[in-house]
């Protein structure tokens, strides 16, 4: 079996047959997608890196990984600092280290399938600076090394129903073609997975833990369209589900359509699709528009089928959460618990629930692996859930009206006056968020700041953003939606916060070698109706209800207001989810829901 020095070795060769002195390895597929299939985990075959966000370049004499702050401590234990050289971004680009570390004629090579537009253009432009060039390959030179690469999975579709959809994919298509009426153009290009999900009203299993298919889609001014996806994972359910109007054709016949559409004018999404798309349509003669995708929009902002559905799939999941968060409690401080026991005791929960999947990877983490907000157990790292730490647990589940996800801390034994402390800012900082109030147009940049005043204002801060967007049994990382720094990473753009969408509550703190600290819930924006107010307001309901361990909370700190809302949001836990819990899971409900503090 190779080692990860070994498969360095094995690219560095590739890249001198290829005649190439470097070549750039981000974690994504064609789709540009967050999460992918085993298929396209280049980056984790080649390093050894697991996390979600990062990308390597190699050249012949040096090699470097870039992560963000999420991932400042998983890298370094999971990816050897004797060959790889650890990046901060934002703070250096891949580019700016190319154009640091490239000689002078350097030939660097990208794949156009797994990279956008804009960082060709970046990328080309610093190494020209060098006097070196970057170069697109049309075999990727990781594949040609890894000997056992998996195929891509060649799972079935599935109908997702217009009930649960909130709208039939034809209607979908009708306001995809009005959008192009508006822009003048004659197509439209969906290269994201969950947009194409979403817009045909079909679901996958192509991706470990997201419901969606590997698939390319054209959506003409008609309302017809095009979806190119392998022929063996069309059904006849499916093939009747999407009717005459949807053309079905081999995923390989997307990029030779690309080229066939001269003289058309092709809305293009930059930060969606690939840079080979652009080639493609170039090559061909297409007018592109560069543009977002016009259903990105329409699918985060939820209708009230699919709101409704998420509000089941919370309660469902809630109940699940409470019998685990019993069970860790009474188990935990016995010893002999490891953390992947625990996450499999979770899923086994979701899944005689009726839960289709998990929504992610479980971070189960306990000690000092919480201080990774990212943190994946395994053979090599899983360990023992023992008296005097906290133990983290951030899950979810795939279920058919919705996709949740939730963090809870649970101390094991007697915590510390300085663990209650930095939980209690955490809860602050949540309870924040969940009470604000902001005009409509607000950006979650804007908000940002309200979850992180607590800690700040004790010389502290974590390097993840607040909050991040949910899809609608999709994705459980799904864009535009956000709360975060301006600058946080592999964001895109910022967006206002609209009626409908949904998205994470999720401040921490993390003290390196220690221990880890987040309180997640998901949140809906809705509409906030203020005596006086001189223009629309919204505000957050708040969806996911589960108890928040009282036995870590520093009543102290806490505001008459905020001792409130806590009490207030823990009648409303036992009220959601108690009638799906009965004995000993009911009472234990009761008795972590008690009301706490001066108010009780």
């Amino acid at each position: 079996m190779s080692t990860y020095r070994d498969r360095l070795a094995a690219l560095r060769a590739q890249l001198a047959e290829q005649r190439l002195d470097g070549f750039v390895v981000p974690l994504t597929d064609e789709h540009m997608s967050e999460y992918v299939g085993s298929y396209a985990r280049r980056l984790e075959w080649l390093t050894g890196f697991q996390g979600s966000a990062g990308t390597a370049a190699v050249l012949p004499a040096a090699a470097a990984i870039f992560t963000d702050g999420r991932y400042t401590l998983q890298v370094r234990q999971q990816v050897s600092g004797d060959d790889w050289d650890y990046v901060a971004v934002p703070g250096t680009s891949v580019a700016e280290w190319l154009r640091a570390n490239a000689p002078a004629g350097a030939r660097i090579g990208y794949d156009p399938w797994l990279h956008t537009r804009a960082w060709v253009e970046e990328a080309a432009k610093a190494l020209a600076g060098q006097g070196a060039e970057l170069v697109a390959v049309e075999t990727n030179p990781v594949d040609a090394v890894w000997p056992d690469r998996p195929q891509p999975s060649d799972a079935t579709l599935a109908v997702q129903s217009d009930d649960l959809a909130g709208k039939s994919s034809a209607a979908k298509r009708a306001d995809v073609a009005d959008w192009l009426a508006s822009q003048q153009a004659d197509a439209a290009v969906l290269s994201a997975l969950d947009s194409i999900a979403w817009t045909f009203n079909v679901r996958g299993a192509d991706v470990s833990h997201t419901p969606v298919a590997l698939a390319f889609a054209i959506v003409h001014a008609d309302g017809t369209a095009d979806l190119y996806v392998a022929p063996e994972k069309m059904t006849d359910a499916v093939a009747q589900h999407l009717g005459n109007a949807v053309r079905v054709l081999p995923r390989t016949a997307f990029a030779p359509a690309l080229h066939e559409m001269r003289g058309k004018r092709v809305a293009v999404d930059p930060e969606r699709s690939v840079a080979a798309v652009f080639d493609a349509l170039g090559q061909g003669g297409a007018t592109i528009l560069a543009m977002r995708d016009p259903t990105v929009l329409p699918r985060a902002i939820k209708n009230p089928a699919e709101t409704s559905g998420h509000r089941a799939a919370q309660a469902r999941d809630g109940a699940v959460m409470a019998r685990f968060l019993r069970w860790i409690e009474a188990e935990a401080p016995k010893g002999g618990l490891t953390e992947i026991a625990a996450s499999d005791h979770l899923q086994r929960l979701r899944e005689a629930a009726g839960a289709v999947d998990l929504s992610f990877d479980s971070i189960s983490a306990t000690g000092e692996h919480g201080a990774s907000p990212h943190y994946k157990a395994d053979a090599d790292s899983d360990a023992r859930i023992e008296r005097g730490q906290l133990y983290l647990i951030d899950s979810g589940g795939q279920w058919a009206d919705g996709t949740t996800d939730i963090t809870r801390v649970v101390p094991v034994g007697e915590p510390t006056a300085e663990m209650c402390d930095r939980f209690t800012r955490v809860l602050k900082g949540h309870i924040a968020i969940a009470t604000a109030v902001f005009p409509d147009g607000t950006m979650g940049a804007q908000l940002d700041s309200f979850a992180r005043r607590p800690l700040w204002e004790a010389g502290l801060d974590f390097a993840h953003g607040v909050g991040h967007g949910v899809g609608a049994y999709l994705s459980v990382h799904e864009g535009p939606q956000r709360i975060a720094k301006p600058n946080y990473p592999g964001g895109g753009p910022m967006e206002p916060l609209r009626a409908g969408m949904i998205l994470s509550n999720e401040p921490g703190y993390y003290k390196a070698g220690e221990y880890g600290i987040r309180i997640e819930n998901l949140v809906l924006v809705e509409p906030r109706e203020i005596a006086g107010a001189e223009g629309p307001m919204l505000g957050f309901e708040t969806l996911t209800f589960a108890p928040i361990e009282r036995d870590l909370i520093d009543t102290t700190l806490l505001t008459s207001a905020e001792l409130s809302w806590l009490n207030t949001y823990h009648a409303e836990v036992v009220d959601r989810i108690g009638p799906a819990l009965d004995g000993e899971d009911r009472e234990w409900l009761i008795r972590k829901c008690a009301r706490v503090g001066a108010a009780a």
